[in-house]
């Protein structure tokens, strides 16, 4: 019988670890301020570091962050092309960069989520370990979901798991579609984990002039 595969969602994964250092450091006045929020504070002041993901301004005009600009951009278009999209009618854009560290008591994490109207999402991490939260990403169709049968194996990456957690590395950089719903499993505070998140679209050439 020939077999086909339709309709599955593609990641990719690399590991870039040139970048952290750097990173990291730009990254610490970032972190800093979001901790000096009103709201930081309040929540602080009322239950101690716990229970947080400290979200940053936007890293989108700060050059100290064009190196990776520069590379997840054209990483996403090449993501895009390989799908079979016609990408010589496209370049992509930023909507959005920021980075986030978890609370340092532990508690940090997000709830399962997508990123409407975006067209590539995707993650750089600065610190983690096999002892830090790790993104868990979702089965994206909801047909697959309302069928779902117990599996062979929970260890074994079959085509029909709906749920597969990634364990990232210091310089692991992941791109995925931005309708592919993720969460980040609950972080213990255990060591720090701090990532950079962004979302691109792929924006018409003709449009992108007038930006």
């Amino acid at each position: 019988m020939n077999i086909s595969n339709h309709f599955s969602t593609t990641i990719w994964s690399e590991e870039k670890p040139e970048f952290v250092k750097s990173l990291n450091k730009f990254s610490n006045k970032y972190i800093k301020d979001a901790r000096n929020t009103p709201q930081a504070k309040a929540h602080i002041k009322k239950f101690g570091d716990f229970g947080l993901a400290y979200h940053s301004t936007p890293l989108t005009l700060d050059n100290n962050f064009i190196d990776l600009r520069n590379y997840v951009g054209q990483k996403s278009w090449d993501f895009l092309d390989q799908q079979g999209f016609d990408m010589s009618q496209y370049t992509t854009m930023f909507s959005e960069m920021w980075v986030q560290e978890f609370s340092k008591n532990g508690g940090g994490h997000h709830n399962a989520h997508i990123h409407w109207n975006q067209h590539v999402s995707g993650f750089y991490f600065l610190k983690c370990s096999d002892k830090t939260s790790f993104p868990i990403f979702h089965e994206p169709r909801t047909g697959a979901r309302a069928t779902k049968l117990k599996m062979k194996s929970d260890n074994i990456l079959f085509p029909g798991m709906e749920l597969l957690h990634f364990k990232p590395k210091p310089g692991s950089l992941l791109i995925f579609p931005g309708y592919l719903e993720h969460e980040f499993a609950i972080d213990f505070g255990k060591e720090p984990f701090r990532f950079i998140h962004w979302n691109i679209q792929a924006v018409p050439k003709e449009m992108a002039k007038d930006v």
